[in-house]
C-alpha cells in the first residue's frame, strides 16, 4: 500500500506573521481598566465567537466523523490516539478519557500522547511542546499503524510536538485529524481530515485557553460523540453502553431501562442484575420477558 506523505511546513522565519490566535485585538487594549461587568462581557463575547467558529466547521467535522467511524468500525483492534501540548493536549486527553465510562470504549483502544507526559496535566511543562524527537518516538513506541486514528489539537496549528506526531502518524498510514484555530496552520495541511476552528484573536491576547480552547472542546465533543453513535453505541437516544460504575450511574441505568421498555424500576433493576449491569442487554431482556 502506498501512503501519501504529508507536506512539510516551511521553517519558521522572523518575518513570518503571527498566527491569528497570538495577535492582539485593538478592541481590548483597555481590557484591564474595564469594570468587572465590562470585563466579563468581553470574555463572554469570545465564548460566543467560539460557538460560531464550530458552527462554521460543521462540514469538516462531518467529513472527519464519517472517516473516523469507517476506520474504527472496520477493525476491532483499531485505536483512537490523541496528541497535543498544553491546553490543547489537556482538552484532547479529557475527550478521550470520557469515552470509556460514557460509551464503554476499551481502555486499550485509547492512546494519549501529551507533550511532557501525563504529569503535564497538573503541572504545565510548556518547553516540552518543542520536542519533535519525542513526538516521533512516542508514535513509533505506541505502534501507530494504518488501522488507527490520530487526532492532533493545537490552537496555532504550529506546535512542533503535535505537528511532528501527526506527520509521523500519517507516514505510518494512520488516519489523521487535525484541529487548529488559525487558517494558515501547518497542522491543517498535514492532516487528512483538517478542522479549522477560526476563533481569531483572543480578548486576552494569546490566551488560547479562552475562545480557542472552548471551540476545541466543543468540536472534540461533537466529533467523538458522533463517531460513537455511528459505531452503534447509542440506542433510542440513550447511552446504552454506559458503565454503571457508581450508585448515581446505577440509578441512571435503571431509569434508562425503565423508560425505554416502559417497565417499572423494579423490573429494570432485575433485568440489569441478570445482565451483569449491561444496559443494552437489560433492555432486550426486559422487553422479551412477558408482562404480568
Amino acid at each position: 500500500m502506498t501512503v501519501s506523505q504529508p507536506p512539510s511546513p516551511p521553517p519558521p522565519s522572523a518575518s513570518e506573521p503571527l498566527p491569528e490566535t497570538e495577535r492582539a485585538d485593538p478592541r481590548f487594549r483597555d481590557l484591564e481598566t474595564r469594570s468587572t461587568a465590562g470585563l466579563l462581557e468581553a470574555l463572554l463575547g469570545g465564548q460566543a465567537g467560539a460557538v460560531a467558529a464550530v458552527e462554521a466547521a460543521l462540514p469538516a467535522i462531518e467529513r472527519a466523523t464519517e472517516a473516523v467511524a469507517r476506520r474504527l468500525g472496520g477493525d476491532r483492534a483499531s485505536r483512537l490516539v490523541y496528541c497535543g501540548a498544553g491546553t490543547s493536549g489537556r482538552l484532547a486527553m479529557q475527550d478521550g478519557v470520557e469515552l470509556g465510562p460514557t460509551f464503554n470504549w476499551p481502555a486499550e483502544r485509547a492512546v494519549f500522547l501529551l507533550a511532557g507526559g501525563v504529569t503535564s496535566l497538573a503541572l504545565a511543562r510548556e518547553g516540552a511542546e518543542d520536542d519533535t524527537d519525542t513526538a516521533r518516538a512516542l508514535i513509533a513506541e505506541s505502534g501507530v499503524c494504518a488501522r488507527d486514528v490520530v487526532i492532533g489539537v493545537a490552537a496555532s496549528g504550529r506546535t512542533p510536538f503535535t505537528l511532528a506526531s501527526i506527520q509521523a502518524a500519517r507516514e505510518r498510514g494512520a488516519l489523521t485529524v487535525g484541529l487548529a484555530n488559525d487558517p494558515d496552520a501547518p497542522l491543517l495541511r498535514s492532516s487528512e481530515c483538517p478542522i479549522l476552528l477560526r476563533t481569531g484573536a483572543e480578548a486576552l491576547a494569546g490566551s488560547t485557553r479562552l475562545a480557542a480552547g472552548t471551540a476545541q472542546k466543543i468540536a472534540l465533543n461533537l466529533l467523538s460523540t458522533a463517531v460513537m453513535i455511528r459505531l452503534g453505541k447509542v440506542f433510542r437516544g440513550r447511552m446504552v453502553d454506559m458503565r454503571p460504575s457508581n450508585e448515581k450511574l446505577r440509578r441512571r441505568a435503571e431509569r434508562m431501562v425503565a423508560d425505554v421498555t416502559q417497565c417499572g424500576l423494579e423490573r429494570a433493576r432485575a433485568a440489569l442484575e441478570a445482565s451483569d449491569g449491561r444496559i443494552r442487554e437489560a433492555i432486550l431482556r426486559a422487553e422479551a420477558e412477558p408482562r404480568g
